[in-house]
């Protein structure tokens, strides 16, 4: 296998490098203080062509390939894990599923928008009873003619304060189970849905979830995602390359962790000598890099599947498991290095233990993504 990145790829990974160290990193610690969304960085995000960017030219985006995705990911979240997270939820659960099954319509309508950053969308398939349990959806999609009336809430929804759209997963023949789920694009200024306050989070405070409400929405019928009944599928296939993102995400954690630790190695002293001489520190420092360059080449191998038009289930979960491990070892181990001043808030290492938790919850949880590579696996056997 060719681990060489293409010209384009590293001028990708570059340019996102450059602008999470001189305008992201600047603003990390304040946004998480004070639980702000990035409107700036969102605006700059747009112009790098970071919202759409495994999206084709003629659909708004930059028409690069799905490890460029990738790449950028992870630099942008070595900075602001909240800030990558909103690219990612625009990327991979609104651009990805609007390019793979929306009509010609919508994606003039919305795909084009939400690739060039003029706005944002979400991803609404989590519910108050509904999370690792996709299927049980309780939201209800009833047919009234040329129109769908939906009804329901849905739970921690990333992106939606500051959304436009959402795509939103229905029960709209409950007798069917997940045969009877339907996915629908409902603008969220459309009657009938309202907001709840942002969610008050551990981590990733810069991005911004919260609870949408549907009374009695009138929906239709051209707002259709794929086929009625195709949504479970949709969601599915979705979260397949979503994990892609999340596992990214996770790298960048990690590697904050990895490079604030050891630049405070070298500079911190005890017994007379930099810690970083200690042999304790110094397999700490080796263990996070090796397992940050293996959940990287797992990542890389999804991504590049992904690109290949390869079934990658398996693979996306693999990635993410264990670069979402990975982040959460090196977030903890990081903070032992800096000892009682990991501790406090004048450091970054507490702020990324905080951030690397969600990264085994949320597009499935830990638990979830060994299901995935089992069933995968013991369905081939």
């Amino acid at each position: 296998m060719d681990f060489a990145l293409t010209p384009e790829q590293e001028q990708v990974r570059d340019t996102a490098r450059d602008f999470a160290t001189r305008e992201v990193l600047p603003l990390a610690a304040k946004l998480d203080q004070e639980h702000r969304f990035p409107a700036e960085l969102v605006k700059r995000m747009a112009q790098l062509g970071f919202l759409g960017v495994a999206v084709p030219e003629e659909h708004g985006g930059a028409g690069m390939d799905n490890l460029s995705y990738v790449l950028a990911m992870e630099e942008v979240s070595r900075a602001c894990a909240g800030t990558g997270v909103i690219m990612s939820v625009n990327n991979s659960l609104v651009c990805d599923p609007l390019l793979k099954f929306g009509t010609a319509a919508q994606k003039k309508q919305w795909l084009v928008p939400l690739a060039k950053g003029e706005i944002l969308g979400c991803f609404a398939l989590s519910e108050p009873g509904a999370g690792s349990d996709a299927a049980a959806q309780k939201t209800t999609a009833r047919a009234d003619g040329d129109h769908f009336v939906v009804n329901g809430t849905k739970n921690w929804i990333t992106n939606a304060p500051n959304s436009k759209v959402a795509i939103v997963f229905t029960m709209s023949d409950p007798s069917q189970g997940v045969k009877g789920i339907t996915a629908l694009l409902i603008p969220l200024d459309a009657k009938g849905v309202h907001l709840g306050p942002p969610d008050k989070k551990l981590g990733i405070r810069a991005s911004q979830s919260c609870q949408i409400f549907f009374e009695d929405v009138r929906v239709p019928r051209e707002n259709l995602l794929g086929e009625v009944g195709q949504g479970f599928k949709v969601a599915m296939s979705t979260l397949d390359g979503g994990r892609i993102g999340i596992a990214a995400q996770a790298l960048g954690i990690a590697r904050a962790c990895l490079e604030d630790a050891v630049a405070y190695a070298r500079d911190r002293q005890t017994f007379g000598k930099p810690i970083s001489q200690h042999q304790a520190i110094q397999w700490k420092v080796a263990d996070m890099a090796t397992e940050l360059d293996a959940a990287r080449l797992l990542t890389w191998r999804a991504a590049l599947l992904k690109d290949q038009g390869v079934r990658h289930s398996v693979e996306s979960s693999m990635a993410k498991l264990l670069a979402s491990d990975v982040a959460n070892r090196a977030a903890r181990e990081a903070v032992q290095v800096f000892g009682g001043y990991g501790y406090i808030e004048e450091f970054p290492v507490e702020r990324h233990f905080r951030d690397a938790k969600i990264t085994e919850i949320y597009e499935g949880t830990s638990e979830i993504q060994r299901l995935v590579i089992a069933g995968g696996l013991l369905k081939e056997a």
